[in-house]
């Protein structure tokens, strides 16, 4: 194959996702455009959107990374059971630093924007938010990843193209629907 043939592979492949992450996008900005009483209703909220998002892109982009690299490698099969350790193992530690860095964005959030005496909700609202969020979120982007992963390695794709858009996508819309989910719990709760 030369180079030319290789790179329009690559393009047929990873089109659909890229139209797919497109819609998703803007189908996020619809869900923030109204998220609008929930960002008035806990304060520095708004600041910690992007480090929840940029969190789920990079904690699951890794678990699509990892996933690839193993059934390149001949690690791991491409189908899901219960005894395949390796992708239990992948799967829990994606959703362990998930939950660890939406948790640790949360608190950062939550100092800086006291430091710099901007209003901000309580330390437990925005941890609450940042716990359900990306424990929802998790359980999704990591059935979504490997779903993905493994459909499209066992339909003769390269994975490597379907997970940077795959989970662009999903994150943006997961993290965000979540996140409003998250918020409108913990303010049901009494949190805010």
């Amino acid at each position: 194959m030369s180079a030319r043939d290789i790179a329009l592979e690559a393009y047929r492949e990873a089109l659909p996702a890229l139209t797919a992450s497109v819609a998703g996008g803007l189908f996020a900005g619809v869900v923030l455009s109204g998220m609008r009483a929930e960002l008035q209703d806990v304060a520095g909220l708004l600041v910690l959107i992007p480090a929840l998002l940029a969190t789920r892109g990079n904690v699951y982009g890794s678990l699509g990374a990892r996933l690839a690299t193993g059934l390149h490698q001949g690690l791991v099969e491409p189908h899901v059971f219960n005894g395949d350790r390796r992708l239990q193992s992948a799967v829990v530690a994606a959703m362990a630093n998930g939950i660890l860095a939406s948790l640790f964005a949360a608190s950062v959030a939550f100092f800086v924007l006291d430091g710099l005496s901007r209003p901000v909700a309580p330390l437990g609202t925005l941890l609450a938010i940042a716990l359900v969020a990306g424990l929802l979120s998790g359980i999704a982007l990591s059935g979504v990843v490997v779903t993905v992963v493994f459909a499209g390695y066992r339909r003769g794709h390269n994975p490597d193209t379907l997970v940077g858009p795959v989970v662009t996508t999903t994150g943006d819309v997961f993290g965000l629907a979540f996140l409003l989910l998250a918020v409108r719990t913990v303010l049901a709760l009494g949190g805010g």
